[in-house]
């Protein structure tokens, strides 16, 4: 991750104070997750009041952006929650824990993940989900 980009997402951590749902810990992992990823570079969008988005590339990607969206929804900044969202043909979902979203991620098909409040299960298999789009990405 280039440095602009880390400065940009420690202050975003650094400023989220109210965490009632208990999400900010699954975040902050899967940032260090994907920044610890060989030839991934993330990028960080702040919009808000709508949402704060980690995106992460890998460098075999060809015609793609991204590979995974991680967003900070900020429609109530009290009370974020998160979702990744990954394009459909890049990742599983063997326990349907997904929402299927045609055209929902840059205008091809999606399938995102809610976290809505912490539990370890979910973060897991969205981690799990995170490690599988990485490596297809790199194909």
């Amino acid at each position: 991750m280039n440095g602009s980009v880390a400065e940009e997402v420690k202050q975003f951590e650094a400023g989220w104070k109210e965490d009632p749902l208990h999400v900010k810990p699954a975040f902050e992992a899967w940032e260090q997750f994907l920044a610890g990823l060989a030839d991934v570079s993330l990028d960080f969008k702040a919009r808000p009041g709508i949402s704060y988005s980690l995106r992460a590339r890998h460098a075999a990607q060809k015609g793609r952006e991204l590979f995974v969206l991680v967003d900070v929804v900020d429609d109530e900044p009290e009370s974020r929650w998160l979702s990744v969202c990954f394009y459909a043909d890049l990742v599983t979902d063997p326990d349907e824990q997904g929402d299927f979203v045609p055209q929902g991620l840059m205008g091809e098909d999606a399938l995102c993940f809610n976290l809505d409040e912490d539990s370890p299960e979910m973060r897991d298999y969205i981690t799990a989900r995170l490690a599988e789009a990485a490596g297809n990405a790199a194909r």
